[in-house]
């Protein structure tokens, strides 16, 4: 009864509502996950859980986990907070050569993450952009081909069941005055045009639009806020996509370090449908580990800045960059928590999730996904 259900469901169901859907990368399940989804139950809220490529792939990524482990974990927390309306999102699958040993390497993920009950795939090939072609088709060729190929095997491997998919345009790319890489509207037209015309056809599209992923710091090395999306770019994209018929909304990356009270009151939600919140668990978790176990978070501290410091960098932004790849290194020790400490990170999960449900505007469709299934 608490399965993850097909990311198409939740996408179709909320078309063109003024909602976000939080789309959660925790890293660490164990804590987090559950205050996530207790709060998605207590604001019948659509959630997505999900987890990347780099964290998570056959090989175990940096987090620990492979697709089956981690989808064992998620499964299991889903069951014990009883939420019914969430999906199971493999996040960037990552094509960045587009070579045929990439390419097979790449199904072989897929099928791991099918095989273990994911419900949801982000194909991104964006950085298969050709600089020197005149024209958008021209110059997003490669990556037309590459998700084209990849979402065909989805299809094909997932043998009549449903399941969401999500493609990208914009990691490299076209730049704007201030010299960041932009997606335009006539891009993400084109990208969509061409992946229909090949039967392939996306829920969601994310794109560059002035967000980041993970932590910002400033030059002192202190952390930041986000304040540089593109909200103007990212109607102007969606409208774009409206009025050419297509029923693509877009995915927003990199949250982490948002206004919650920019969120709720600047983003245009429905034209944004899915919002993905990462490092800012990640964040939460080592806030909670350094009150509950200090002696853990002092050997994860000198072994990041062991191995990632840079004499030009503060170690506080040295480690709120490369924390992440601690998670794999101490897994054990960090699994072996308290049950206080673990309670500690599903009260702290869940005050922070009904804070962005809220922003996002999720309170009650669930109950819309519910009609569609």
């Amino acid at each position: 009864m608490y399965e993850p259900i097909p990311g198409n469901k939740i996408f179709e169901a909320l078309h063109d509502h003024p909602t976000i859907v939080m789309a959660c990368n925790t890293r660490v399940t164990k804590g987090i996950v559950k205050g996530i989804l207790k709060a998605a139950k207590k604001m019948d809220a659509p959630i997505i859980i999900e987890i990347a490529k780099s964290e998570c792939n056959i090989n175990v990524g940096y987090t620990g986990y492979a697709p089956k482990t981690f989808a064992e974990a998620v499964k299991l927390v889903a069951q014990e907070a009883q939420h019914d309306i969430w999906a199971l999102h493999a996040d960037h699958i990552g094509i960045k050569k587009g070579t045929p040993e990439e390419l097979e390497e790449t199904r072989q993920l897929i099928k791991s993450q099918i095989d273990s009950g994911f419900t949801s795939f982000a194909i991104d090939a964006s950085h298969l952009f050709d600089t020197s072609a005149k024209t958008e088709k021209e110059q997003l060729r490669e990556n037309i081909r590459c998700t084209t190929e990849m979402a065909r095997y989805i299809e094909q491997n997932t043998q009549g069941r449903e399941f969401g998919l999500e493609v990208e345009v914009g990691e490299i790319g076209k730049k704007d005055a201030q010299g960041n890489v932009i997606t335009s509207p006539e891009e993400a037209v084109t990208f969509i045009s061409e992946l229909e015309k090949s039967g392939v056809k996306p829920h969601v599209l994310a794109i560059a639009n002035g967000s980041t992923h993970g932590n910002i710091y400033d030059e002192q090395g202190n952390l930041i806020e986000q304040v540089s999306i593109d909200i103007p770019r990212t109607k102007a994209v969606v409208k774009a996509l409206k009025d050419n018929g297509f029923n693509v909304r877009v995915a927003q990356h990199g949250i982490t370090g948002t206004p919650i009270d920019l969120i709720a009151t600047k983003f245009p939600h429905g034209d944004i449908i899915k919002g993905n919140v990462g490092t800012y668990w990640q964040n939460i978790f080592y806030d909670v580990l350094k009150t509950h176990n200090p002696v853990l978070y002092q050997k994860i501290w000198d072994w990041v800045l062991q191995n990632y410091k840079k004499p030009e960098k503060k170690d506080l932004e040295t480690f709120g960059k490369n924390a992440k790849y601690a998670l794999k290194q101490f897994f054990n020790e960090i699994y072996a928590m308290s049950k206080g400490m673990e309670l500690a990170l599903e009260s702290e999960a869940y005050n922070n999730a009904i804070k962005l449900l809220k922003a996002f505007k999720s309170e009650g469709y669930a109950s819309e996904v519910r009609k569609l299934l």
